[in-house]
This record gives structure tokens, sequence and C-alpha cells, in this order.
């Protein structure tokens, strides 16, 4: 059963037949994920302490599962409740456990792939964020998104610089075995474009693009559900007419040289790193796509956040902190300087710099200018999950009922970085979030209708 779960209720089961301790096997797991809504996550630090003072306190008196279970089923939740309280008071122990909070573990190890997508992530590490809220963090490099996943998945990094919808396909078991995962923040919006080599200059026109090779990062990234977006809008079926295949960010400009694929929409310094070489140019940046648009972002383990949540706190603290510190335009020259060693980025400061001051060129012969072109808002909008759940589904990646708001609440987690916020002295957002992709307004409330406005899909 896991620490957060409610013991007294007689559905929870202690002993574990999937990885949440809620089903009797993992393919139970997935379909209740997709298809049911999910418990939400406890909402504030004293709910979560008083939910591992009850865990631990029924699991001493009911070591044995059926036993439990038994006695809820004929006394009930209240009564059991308060006989617990006789035996401890329970508001003492959490105001006792809540002032005694210290960070459960100092030395973590984030990992990320070597992109400005992760930008603060990497700088919190050279301008001191990490140190600032108490932490000694390790950032490690690593060379792609299926490795990243598996190193987090194993616990050899605490948490990861991951694609907005990995944690969405790690929690439904898409891809890759069930794991509750969460997405308590956005790494960075926008900041991603179409190259393409530079044979293509007389191909702007996505109609005629059929035939082409691309490369997106993963097949669950907002660069593969963009560019498929964009060419069904232009009559392509992104499955017939085109190729996308899975490449690593820093193979892209490689492949590109070498003939293997006519373009990509991956993220910088890889778009830029083209033009810098003369192997490509820039076709349109992916916020005239979608203005605002998350792509990465910071993901934890569900396990991590509630058996850590003072470590976790201080980790999402800190990201938060250099997020706003990485969005003030003043500050852009300084952190391109701060990412550009091998042990970070790796790449020129001049093209780190063209990127985060949005003063670049464009391998068309001219210079542009678009201070917008990568920004850093940490909020994790719900809005963006339920959107990207619907391309998941469109395009055939998830099938069957899916309770999109609920799986939404379960991942990012909204709740979390505002608070988060307030406690940094800066004001989250409220409401919902508005969406519009190519001229085409999203509403969140009406996913299935979403879907099937489209002629293009798999569904």
């Amino acid at each position: 059963m896991s620490t957060f779960r409610n013991p007294f209720s007689a559905a929870t089961r202690f002993l574990k037949g999937c990885v949440c301790g809620r089903h009797a096997s993992a393919e139970d797991h997935q379909r209740s994920m997709i298809a049911e809504a999910v418990e939400p996550p406890l909402a504030s630090d004293e709910s979560r302490y008083r939910r591992v003072i009850e865990s631990a306190l029924m699991r001493a008196i009911f070591p044995e599962d059926a036993a439990r279970r038994q006695f809820l089923k004929a006394v009930g939740a209240s009564t059991a409740a308060a006989a617990l309280a006789t035996v401890l008071p329970i508001g003492t122990a959490v105001d006792a456990f809540a002032q005694g909070a210290a960070v459960e573990k100092k030395d973590l190890k984030v990992g990320f792939i070597p992109i400005t997508c992760a930008t603060p992530i990497i700088m919190a590490h050279p301008l001191g964020f990490y140190s600032k809220h108490g932490l000694n963090v390790e950032v490690v490099k690593t060379a792609g998104w299926a490795v990243i996943r598996d190193k987090t998945l194993n616990k050899e990094y605490d948490a990861a610089h991951m694609l907005a919808p990995m944690p969405l396909a790690i929690t439904m078991g898409v891809g890759s075995n069930p794991i509750p995962y969460t997405m308590p923040a956005v790494e960075n919006i926008n900041g991603q474009a179409i190259t393409l080599a530079n044979v293509h200059k007389d191909k702007r026109d996505p109609k005629q693009w059929k035939g082409f090779r691309f490369a997106v990062p993963f097949d669950f990234s907002i660069h593969n559900y963009l560019l498929r977006y964009y060419v069904a809008e232009a009559g392509l079926d992104p499955d017939t007419d085109i190729q996308i295949r899975s490449v690593p960010p820093p193979e892209m400009v490689a492949n590109l040289r070498a003939g293997n694929i006519d373009g990509f929409l991956g993220p910088d310094p890889f778009n830029q790193r083209a033009v810098f070489d003369g192997v490509g140019f820039i076709h349109i940046l992916s916020k005239q796509l979608w203005d605002g648009h998350p792509c990465c972002a910071f993901a934890a383990s569900r396990e991590f956040v509630t058996t850590m949540p003072n470590a976790y706190a201080a980790l999402l603290k800190s990201i938060i902190d250099a997020t706003n510190h990485a969005q003030k335009a003043e500050n852009r020259k300084q952190i391109a300087e701060a990412i550009a060693p091998t042990n970070y980025l790796n790449q020129p400061q001049l093209v780190l710099e063209q990127i985060l001051t949005g003063i670049y060129a464009d391998g068309l012969g001219s210079v542009q200018r678009d201070p917008n072109r990568i920004q850093f808002d940490p909020f994790p909008w719900e809005g963006f999950a339920i959107w990207i759940l619907t391309q998941m589904k469109r395009w055939g990646q998830i099938k069957g009922e899916i309770n999109y708001a609920a799986i939404a609440r379960q991942v990012y987690l909204e709740a979390d970085a505002g608070k988060a916020m307030r406690e940094l002295g800066l004001t989250p957002p409220t409401g919902t979030k508005s969406i519009v992709v190519m001229g085409k307004a999203f509403d969140q409330t009406k996913p299935e209708e979403y879907i099937a406005s489209f002629a293009i899909k798999r569904t």
C-alpha cells in the first residue's frame, strides 16, 4: 500500500498487485489510469504528513491486509479514525512532524538532455539555485529520452528533465510499464522549430513534402504532435505521406548533413546549430503554430514526491526560482555563458545567445528578431495535459475511454507549482489556459469533440 493511500478505505490494499498498490495487476492499473478517475493527489503538506502518520499506525495495528479490510467494513472509516485518534492524537503528531520537516535527502541526481529546453534545470547548478534552497544537486547529461526515462524509473536519477508528454505516458503505461508520475513544473514554452535541409529552400509549402523524412526527439513529444498537426492541416497523412522517426536531438544536425533526413521538428540549440553549420534553414518556429505551447518539464515519480516531500519541495522551488530568472531578458546572455560549457550543452556561446535573445540568423539570408522565440514559464496547466492526451488518442497511442481531466490532474501538479511560486514571492496564474493551435481554439472540457473535428486521424 502506498504510504499516502487512505488506510481507512476498505478498498485500499496493503499487498501490492501493481506499482501503485491499487490494482490486482499491471494491466488493471493501466486500464484504470485510462478509463477511470484516479484519486487526486493530496493537496497540502499537512494532508501528506497526516496520511503518513495514519498509514504507519494502521500498518502497526493491522499488519495483515485482510484483517484491516474486515475491520473497516465492519465499523466504517469514521469510527476507525476516531479509534485511531485514541491511540495517538493525530493533530499533535502532524504538527510535530511538520515542525521537524528537514530535507530527507540533500544529495540528488537530476538527469537532463543537452538542449536549451533544459535551461532552468542546468543553470540552477552553476548559478547556485540548488544550493540556495539547501540542496546539493548533480545534473547529469544523458544521451536520449528513452535513457532518461529508464534511468529515472530505475531510480538512478531522483528526478529528470522530460518532454511534457512523457509523465502522462509513463503514468498510463504507454510505451513503458505503468508508474505513477508527476510533472510539477514546465521547463520552457516555445523554443522549437521545423528546420529543413538547404536543398529544400524552394519547398516552403508543406503540401510539397510528400515523401519527406523527418526526425522528432521522441514518440511522446510535443514535437511529434505539432509536426503531425502541421502536415495534416496541409492535407498530408503523417503516417503514410511522410516518414517520422525518433532521433536524439544531438544527432539531428549530423543526420541532416548526411542526407538521412529532409528536416526535423526539434529543440534548440540544434535548429540554430544547423544554420550555424550551413546545412539547414529555419522553416518555421513552433510558436508560430502554437504560441505558448509547453515543451519540456521537470518530472519526478509520485513515489519521490510523496516519500521525500521536503526534498521534492526544495527541488521544485529551486527550479521554479531558476525558471523565473531565465524568463527575464536581461539575464539571457549570462545564462548562455553559464550553460555553454562541455559538461552542459557543449555549444558555441554565440549559438545560444541567438536562441535565448531571439536575435538570430534564419539560414535564408535574414536576421530575425523575436524575443519570445523561447520563454520560461513553470506553470503546469492541466489544459496542456488534456491537449496532449487528445493528440495521443488522435494518433492511436492510447485507445478506449479516457478520463482526460482526472489524468491531467494526477500528473500536472498545478497546486504544487502554485504553492512553490507563492513561497518564492511570485503570483501563480488562475483560471484556465487559453490554447489556440494554428488558429483553432481548444476547449479542454470537450476533448472528444476536438478529436472528432479532425479529418486526418487514426481513431
